[in-house]
């Protein structure tokens, strides 16, 4: 008898929006996506790409959630296949190393750094309360704020963040400050470290 997941995976590839929206979700993990940026990024018709995404989270592979008046599109890491999936449609070309998240922002971070010393990124859900950027440097000039900005609108969707100078965080981790507490407490990944948050990935 045939096994009702492995059906599933037989429907995952039947069509080309299909494999496209698997790519975008499998490519971009912790990232969420609302309907009419999904149609924009894999070029085909909306009503092609609301039905393949009722269809996928039939299958339970994304999840949708409503945030600030829209529906947003989100990976469900918890598929069975999520591994197997994610590592091939992030297979690299023939003799190309795969970018990883530190890269991405090392890249994203080229304009500041002279003034940036650390960011950690927060995976929360849409939705959720909360920081999602902690960046750490000197604001002084607000070159980091602007910074924060753009990066949000790359990002395709509302991202909150948060800016301690150098100072002010190795204050608030010395006195277990609430606020790192909550973030040291919650899935995060330091993904620039300028010997910041040498002493910030602490058991708690």
């Amino acid at each position: 008898m045939e096994n009702k997941e492995d059906d599933g995976l037989e429907k995952l590839f039947g069509s080309r929006t299909r494999v496209k929206l698997l790519k975008l979700f499998f490519c971009n993990p912790n990232k969420a996506f609302f309907v009419r940026e999904i149609t924009r990024v894999v070029d085909e018709q909306i009503n092609s790409v609301r039905r393949e995404l009722t269809n996928l989270e039939g299958l339970g592979l994304v999840k949708r959630e409503d945030f600030d008046k829209k529906t947003y599109f989100t990976l469900d890491r918890t598929y069975r296949y999520t591994k197997p999936f994610t590592e091939l449609f992030n297979k690299p070309a023939l003799g190309k190393k795969p970018e990883s998240v530190t890269d991405i922002w090392v890249e994203l971070a080229k304009p500041v750094k002279s003034v940036l010393d650390g960011v950690i990124l927060i995976n929360r859900a849409v939705g959720e309360n909360g920081v999602e950027l902690l960046i750490v440097g000197n604001d002084k000039t607000k070159k980091l704020s602007k910074w924060a900005s753009v990066v949000e609108k790359k990002q395709g969707r509302p991202v909150n963040y948060a800016i301690l100078s150098r100072e002010d965080y190795f204050y608030r981790y010395s006195v277990r400050d609430d606020f790192l507490e909550d973030i040291f407490t919650s899935d995060y990944n330091i993904v620039i470290d300028n010997n910041v948050f040498k002493r910030g990935k602490r058991d708690v």
